[in-house]
């Protein structure tokens, strides 16, 4: 068991979704009393004398105070809006660069309205026009993240952690 993989969903004091935190962070959060255990994930850390459950879901004792919640706008975060694949074919993964909408050349911004995910090949054929003058169709309409965006990295979300995004 890797104790440093974020593995850990971590709420604040008002059961909103932070993120994610490590094991060993989690478990030190919740043993120092800077945090409470929502949900336990059925693993055990083991020490000479005691057995320590692991955490699925920790609640902060105190409430972090933060401004609307804003995602970064970066190429990592528009590839995860996206699930890493091209916008206009559908390809998966691979070599995917950031392509704008609106390109820049013709006063298009770097928003999350104008920036989608597309596959080398539909980029180099879209070039420096609009997707309908190349003849191409967006998969759908580029828009800004509404949910936590590191859950697009994860193979599976744990069946614990399911009511507390359903509020995200």
């Amino acid at each position: 068991m890797n104790l440093d993989a974020p593995r850990v969903l971590v709420l604040n004091a008002t059961y909103e979704v932070l993120g994610l935190a490590s094991i060993k962070r989690s478990v030190l959060l919740v043993l120092g009393g800077g945090a409470e255990m929502v949900a336990e994930s059925g693993l055990y850390l083991h020490t000479p004398s005691t057995r320590i459950p692991v955490p699925s879901v920790i609640r902060l004792k105190r409430l972090v105070r933060r401004g609307p919640s804003r995602v970064p706008l970066n190429r990592r975060n528009v590839l995860r809006r996206d699930r890493y694949t091209c916008q206009y074919c559908g390809r998966q993964g691979g070599d995917l660069t950031v392509d704008h909408v609106l390109p820049k050349s013709r006063g298009g911004k770097s928003t999350w309205e104008n920036l989608v995910a597309a596959c080398r090949a539909c980029n180099l054929k879209k070039g420096d026009r609009t997707p309908e003058e190349a003849g191409m169709r967006l998969l759908k309409p580029p828009r800004a993240p509404k949910a936590p965006l590191f859950l697009a990295d994860l193979k599976e979300i744990p069946e614990a952690w399911q009511p507390f995004l359903q509020m995200a």
